[in-house]
Parts: structure tokens; sequence; C-alpha cells
């Protein structure tokens, strides 16, 4: 069956419990787990009357979304080692988080992406997108939604 999973995390309680999730169901299948974290980009400036200034420099942003990143995968990994599951992870910097996962579980050859939803529907889901919807329509591997 599957033997290697793409679990996307983002350190929210929806996917930590979706982590634990993915963690028991690597155990009882004997897969193994990538848990993937897809960094944010250092948001351009909007310049113009009403406009933010943000006082973080582009070198600032990146170190602290590539410390944010390990906290999360090293907690996602930690779950996986108490339950005896082989893990490793990875974090690359994208605007596009669904395209960075659909990447990552080709790049690191996976036959399963574990990815939890909000549930959103209706006019929320079209407000705010959605990324589990995007892995979905853009992959061709087997995707397991947690809600």
């Amino acid at each position: 069956m599957f033997r290697h999973l793409l679990v996307p995390t983002d350190g929210s309680e929806l996917s930590l419990a979706a982590v634990e999730r993915a963690v028991a169901f690597a155990k009882a299948l004997n897969a193994r787990i990538t848990f993937f974290y897809a960094q944010p980009d250092f948001p351009l400036p909007v310049y113009g009357e009403g406009a933010l200034i943000d006082p973080t420099t582009p070198e600032q942003f990146r170190k602290a979304a590539q410390e944010e990143a390990h906290t999360i995968l090293n907690a996602a990994k930690e779950k996986a080692s108490e339950a005896g599951v082989e893990a490793d992870s990875d974090t690359v910097v994208s605007d596009a988080p669904a395209d960075a996962i659909i990447d990552a579980a080709e790049r690191h050859g996976c036959d399963l992406i574990f990815i939890a939803s909000h549930g959103r529907s209706g006019i929320a889901r079209l407000l705010l997108g959605s990324v589990t919807n995007k892995v979905l329509s853009h992959t061709k591997l087997p995707v397991l939604v947690y809600r």
C-alpha cells in the first residue's frame, strides 16, 4: 500500500492534529513520513496612503521564517520518533504553498499526501482559497484529507 507519506504542516492546531493522525496512520502501514513546511516569502511592501511600514528587513524575515519552520518540523519529527515512525523533514520558501507541497512530494518520492483541511465551504473557501483544494486538483498522487 502506501510506504512514504508527505505530511504538510504549518503549526496550527488542525495541522498538529493531522500530524498525530498521520503518525498513527504511518505506524499502522509501517510507512515513513516526510514532514513539509512551505515558508512564506518576504511580502513586497505596499506604498501609498494608509500603508503600514514594516521595519523588518528581508533578512530578518527569512531568519524568523526559517526558525519557525525548524521548530514546527522538529516537533512533528519528535511525535513520529515517539511512535517509532521513521521521519524526515523538508522546507522551502514559496509564495504558492500548494505547488511547493506537490513538488516536495514528487521530489521525495512520496506515494501519498496526507493533508489537513479546515473544511471551509462556499464563499469562505472562495475568498480564502484552499491549499488543500489546490493540492487535490493539481497533483496526480493520492491525497488523504484530514478534517
